[in-house]
């Protein structure tokens, strides 16, 4: 039969034909193993490049990443050991209006006085966070003269409980974010604006003592962190997102 006369089955054409129109950018070898014609070597080998350059970033970031977290887990480590010698205060107004929020400041004073008289002895967190418990009556009823000596009808209730705070700055020193026990003090629907501060050791005025007061309660590791926030500031905001992150998830 000559060549001429052959002619391809359709099932073959169907085959054959994109063979036949592929075969400008392949050719085989004796061991019938595809071998790229130079300009397709030249893009391949351009791509290679390109995925060791890829490669080669992801390694660097992930080292970035690894010696980032090596730095800063032991930051991290002393940071969470703050809380268990605070215990903050929190006392949230009835709502923004200008009268609600001065008389807010009022309650501050009345059961700070108040609790400076029960944990004035205390000598680390668990012994002022017993003595703030056991009178919460007291401090409940401090809280409710204070507002009808100003004329308000409304109750605030007091109570303690486990907060999350942002990093707070108070007088040159730095409380890390993180979880605090926390003297909560909520005016008539608590909808307004909030104040915070640190009740125990001292803070706060009209209790307040000093900054030394708070740093002479911390182990060394944990004062050089609240005292010398500055030389943080980039841990301090890492630990933020962590701790709300941490706080989101649990």
């Amino acid at each position: 039969m000559s060549t001429s006369s052959m002619a391809f089955p359709p099932s073959l054409s169907v085959i054959a034909v994109p063979c036949v129109l592929s075969f400008p950018f392949f050719a085989y070898s004796r061991q019938s193993r595809p071998i790229l014609f130079p300009e397709t070597e030249r893009t391949v080998g351009s791509m290679k490049k390109e995925t060791r350059k890829r490669t080669l970033a992801r390694a660097l970031v992930c080292g970035f990443i690894l010696a980032a977290a090596a730095s800063f887990l032991p930051f991290a480590a002393a940071s969470e050991q703050v809380p268990q010698h605070v215990l903050r205060l929190h006392v949230v107004a009835n709502s923004n209006s200008e009268a609600d929020q001065a008389v807010k400041l009022q309650v501050r004073d009345a059961v700070l006085r108040e609790a400076a008289r029960w944990y004035g002895d205390a000598e680390n967190l668990e012994q002022a966070n017993f003595a703030v418990c056991t009178h919460l009556q007291s401090l409940t009823k401090a809280a409710n003269e204070a507002l009808r000596e100003n004329g308000f009808p409304m109750n605030a209730k007091a109570q303690v409980t486990d907060m999350y705070f942002p990093t707070r700055w108070y007088d040159g020193i730095a409380l890390p974010a993180g979880t605090y026990r926390t003297l909560r003090v909520t005016i008539g629907e608590g909808e307004g604006k909030n104040w915070w501060c640190v009740v125990f050791p001292a803070l706060c005025l009209p209790a307040a003592g000093n900054r030394e007061d708070v740093l002479s309660a911390l182990p060394e590791s944990q004062r050089e962190i609240v005292e010398h926030p500055q030389d943080y500031r980039v841990e301090l905001k890492l630990l933020e997102w962590y701790e709300q992150l941490r706080d989101l998830l649990a």
